[in-house]
């Protein structure tokens, strides 16, 4: 594979340690994510989180990012940053965070939701959930990556939801992305072996509504062009040549689970 850095054990461990602290982040957040609260106080409890466990988040100035640290509210598909938005009952919040560990990077999202989703919001969770899932499942060394995508867009369709075509996963380490992209919808590519010592991110937004986004004004956020909900998890996963690796859970029966075990 072309430009794709493959990694040994030791380095995949050291990306399993950059990963760690947002796992443990990620846990904590339900008791934090309550009504009334801001985007910046969540940013402000997530980035001194990180620091205390001894890594930094890593967005800040990444091609340009204001931020460092991704937060996107409802209809906000990706790169949401500040405003004076307070959370209320209902809403479901991305958290999406890299961080960096001695050089090395970890990057995983999650989806929170705001006191009790309603109905609708829980079967996004839920195929959000499963289609992430599907797509770790498919990732296996002797396969190839193309089939990432299609498992993830069955799914999707499963659940009568769409995969937002346009923002894609990617291989990790020293630096934030390197090559190999991984779409997540069912595309024709050029076939890319699943290799041992592959390290990507597998990271589909899923829409109740449509695939198509616009951007704001704020020149970053991207939302959903019809106002659909989204939700998203991403996972930092490695490929051995008997199995694969979610680096970004320690508990890897967690990933089998048919909803999120904490949102």
């Amino acid at each position: 594979m072309k430009n794709v850095v493959l990694k040994t054990r030791p380095e995949i461990h050291r990306i399993r340690r950059a990963c760690a602290p947002i796992e443990g982040l990620f846990r904590s957040l339900p008791m934090i994510l309550k009504p009334g609260y801001s985007i910046a106080d969540i940013r402000h409890y997530c980035a001194a989180y990180l620091r205390r466990q001894g890594c930094e988040p890593a967005l800040r100035g990444f091609n340009g990012f204001p931020e460092d640290i991704c937060i996107s509210v409802n209809n906000v598909a990706a790169h949401g940053i500040t405003s004076a938005e307070l959370l209320q009952h209902g809403d479901l919040v991305t958290i999406d965070i890299t961080t960096v560990l001695d050089g090395w990077h970890g990057d995983s999202a999650w989806t929170f939701a705001v006191g009790n989703p309603s109905p609708e919001a829980r079967r996004l969770l839920k195929c959000a959930w499963q289609a992430t899932r599907a797509g770790i499942r498919a990732l296996r060394a002797g396969t190839y990556l193309s089939g990432v995508g299609e498992a993830i867009e069955n799914v999707a369709r499963r659940y009568g939801c769409s995969v937002l075509p346009y923002f894609v996963g990617h291989g990790i380490g020293r630096e934030i992305h390197e090559e190999p992209k991984v779409i997540h919808t069912r595309v024709e590519q050029r076939p890319r072996p699943v290799v041992p010592g592959l390290v990507v991110t597998i990271e589909p937004i899923i829409s109740l509504g449509g695939s198509e986004t616009r951007l704001l004004e704020d020149g970053w956020s991207q939302t959903t062009r019809d106002g659909s909900l989204t939700a998203q998890f991403e996972h930092t996963v490695a490929v051995f040549s008997a199995h694969t690796e979610v680096l970004t859970l320690e508990n890897q029966q967690e990933i089998l689970l048919d909803f999120p075990p904490f949102i």
